[in-house]
């Protein structure tokens, strides 16, 4: 008895030590951020887009866009990448069996027709059933395939692409006219050194869209979509631009990133033995360049926007993070022999073991740990005024960086200006840490079992399509 009451003290002790460091990267990180971002946008007051666009080097770029059973979201979503302000680049959608209107939608919009197109075939897939251009637009093609998961879709697309440079969209996404310029934007500086970027994803439910634009930015009507809001505030201006500084980003969203595709071909193209492949497909991009002792960054660049559909409802949302957990937990097995090994860095040194502990293993500490300390107050080992001050801490350094995150958003870009939807973002912000969190929590822990019962079943996303604007009928003569 005494082993076990040890045991749970121990493990009780060790959740304390987990937050406390957990909340310490993240402070730490959010220092980081505010220092980055205002370097960030000075240094882009100084070189505005228009130079970006009008310089001689700004390489032409191939968008992929892997889709599947995305007729309610694709046409708008071609739209607005057609529309991209940029010299020169193409748009190659790559059909992935899709088992609704997705190839019909298409070419009813943009008028396709079958043509013969010689595909490189570095990267293998599954069998190509035709590739179609546009007659409106000559730099859309669409490829027609079997189904072979996203992967294999976004291998068939680099395999079609012409341009030294692929960028990967999902199909539910809209980018901001100036998105792709921007992401590229530290390509063009360092063509030799930057081989990876990345940009920033946003939330577009509530927003009116139209042409494959976002006119009017709203907060979803959906508490549940507007928590991801937040979430993704977190994540992307605080997390990974930390990240991105110490040179050692896992994540490039599989939703917004650019790649030079000679490299991608190099390491092998996207693995399709995992459901994580963004991420999975920027760790073997580090570690062949790592061992390689070359000279390079992978960057997130804060400022082009990729408007994204969140789910809005328990189960779909459950199965997204339970997806998102078990590609986390394929990468890292699959290189496990980077953690903490310092030949590659601060990738072995920090950020692997970082997303073992904090991100991989964190359900496991949150769901258990915390029951753990209550325990340990009940057998009378912990001060209650400890406990009581450890669960106001906890709670009011989780409120602290949501509104730290808010704050960076709303000072460098603005997106929200209704002083109604910032008290909203703050409202939630305020009560995300009791119930939101731990659900979350509870949906990664679940991917645990996933992983040991080898599921890999990418789970069915159904979309609802964007909000978009309704011409007026005139009035009766």
């Amino acid at each position: 008895m005494s082993v076990l009451h040890d045991l749970a003290v121990a493990l009780a002790a060790l959740t304390l030590v987990y937050f406390a460091a957990l909340n310490l990267v993240y402070l730490a990180f959010t220092g980081i951020a505010w220092r980055d971002l205002v370097r960030h946008l000075r240094a882009r007051g100084h070189a505005p887009d228009d130079e970006v666009f009008a310089s001689p080097v700004t390489p032409p770029v191939s968008v992929l866009v892997p889709a599947y059973d995305e007729a309610p979201t694709i046409v708008e979503s071609v739209r607005s990448l057609l529309a991209l302000r940029y010299p020169l680049h193409e748009v190659i959608v790559v059909n992935d069996g899709s088992q609704d209107e997705t190839v019909e939608r298409l070419q009813e919009a943009f008028d396709l027709v079958p043509v013969r197109k010689a595909l490189r075939t570095l990267l293998p897939t599954a069998p190509i059933r035709g590739v179609y251009v546009s007659r409106r637009h000559r730099n859309l093609w669409v490829v027609d395939k079997e189904n072979g998961g996203k992967a294999d879709a976004l291998n068939a697309a680099v395999n079609a692409s012409r341009y030294p440079y692929v960028c990967a969209i999902d199909a539910d996404a809209i980018l901001e006219e100036d998105s792709l310029l921007r992401v590229a934007r530290p390509i063009i500086e360092e063509p030799e050194v930057v081989v990876a970027t990345g940009g920033i994803v946003r939330i577009a439910n509530g927003c009116t869209i139209d042409g494959g634009r976002v006119l009017d930015v709203r907060l979803p009507r959906s508490r549940l979509a507007t928590m991801q809001v937040l979430e993704y505030f977190r994540a992307f201006l605080i997390g990974r631009v930390g990240w991105s500084r110490m040179n050692a980003l896992l994540i490039i969203s599989g939703a917004f990133g650019l790649f030079r595709r000679s490299l991608v071909e190099t390491v092998g193209g996207y693995s399709r033995e995992t459901v994580g492949e963004d991420i999975e497909l920027v760790v073997r991009l580090h570690r062949h360049l790592r061992e390689r002792d070359e000279r390079y960054r992978i960057e997130f660049v804060p400022d082009p926007v990729c408007w994204t559909e969140a789910p809005e409802t328990m189960r779909q949302l459950s199965r997204q993070r339970r997806r998102w957990q078990r590609g986390l937990g394929e990468t890292l097995w699959r290189h496990r022999a980077v953690a903490g090994n310092g030949r590659y860095g601060a990738l072995g040194t920090a950020a692997v073991p970082y997303f073992l502990l904090f991100e991989f293993l964190g359900p496991l500490i949150e769901l258990f740990g915390l029951p753990l300390i209550l325990v340990w107050w009940l057998a009378g080992d912990l001060s209650p005024v400890f406990l009581v001050g450890f669960f106001v801490v906890a709670m009011l350094l989780g409120v602290m960086l949501s509104l730290a995150a808010l704050l960076l958003e709303e000072h460098s870009f603005r997106r929200h200006r209704s002083g109604r939807e910032i008290a909203r973002l703050v409202g939630f912000s305020l009560v995300e840490n009791l119930g939101y969190r731990q659900l979350l929590a509870f949906w990664r822990f679940r991917a645990f079992w996933d992983l040991l019962r080898g599921h890999r079943d990418w789970g069915d996303m159904r979309r609802k399509g964007f909000t978009t604007t309704v011409e007026a009928p005139l009035p009766p003569s």
